[in-house]
């Protein structure tokens, strides 16, 4: 398994790029090894070869580093699906890309799994999500709505509740994909799972 951790783009300005990617990396392997609450600034700050004021010039506390390192990897994420859902027709199909994507995106980067399931907590993360999360999520939804509307997905629950099982599922993979190493890689066993996810999801 790849364990690639090159800091996506940066939603910042270029002239501190360079400082703010040491320290949002400092911060992604500590946070992938250790809970939010156990990890110090200070630790950070050493492991960026950065100074505590650098830091909270930057981004103020260790909750809003948190976030800005959850934040850019989702929009990588986001990017990711976008592109890959291109001319993508059949319905299913669609749903099953999506799936995959994720599967895969985490495979490639385990210590951001690793970070995300370690250290964010529900309601914990800061709701300054980006425009290109929120159209995600937006569009996403619009594709579950879609589903139930054509008798594709079960309409005897909202588009939001087919979501949270679709994200609750790959949420619990990737989470013992993380524990059990042993295991086959997820994409290996993509079709197998997601037909197990479609049964739940489809229309009965």
């Amino acid at each position: 398994m790849s364990d690639s951790t090159s800091s996506p783009p940066s939603r910042k300005q270029p002239a501190t790029a360079a400082a703010r990617a040491r320290i949002e990396q400092a911060a992604l392997d500590l946070f992938a090894d250790r809970a939010f609450h156990e990890v110090r600034l200070d630790e950070i700050a050493r492991a960026a070869r950065a100074s505590l004021q650098t830091i909270y010039r930057h981004y103020g506390d260790k909750q809003a580093l948190l976030d800005a390192c959850v934040l850019n990897w989702a929009n990588a994420l986001a990017a990711r699906m976008t592109d890959h859902l291109v001319g993508i027709e059949t319905y299913k199909d669609r749903l099953r890309k999506v799936f995959w994507v994720v599967l895969d995106f985490f495979e490639q980067h385990p210590k951001v799994a690793r970070m995300i399931l370690g250290s964010v907590y529900p309601g914990a993360m800061r709701r300054d999500v980006t425009d290109q999360q929120r159209r995600l999520t937006n569009l996403f939804l619009e594709v579950l709505a879609e589903g139930r509307e054509r008798g594709i997905l079960n309409d005897q629950v909202s588009e939001t509740i087919l979501l949270d099982y679709f994200y609750g599922v790959l949420a619990r993979l990737i989470q013992m994909q993380s524990l059990r190493q042993q295991e086959p890689p997820l994409t290996d066993q993509v079709n197998v799972l997601f037909d197990m996810l479609w049964r739940a999801i489809a229309k009965p």
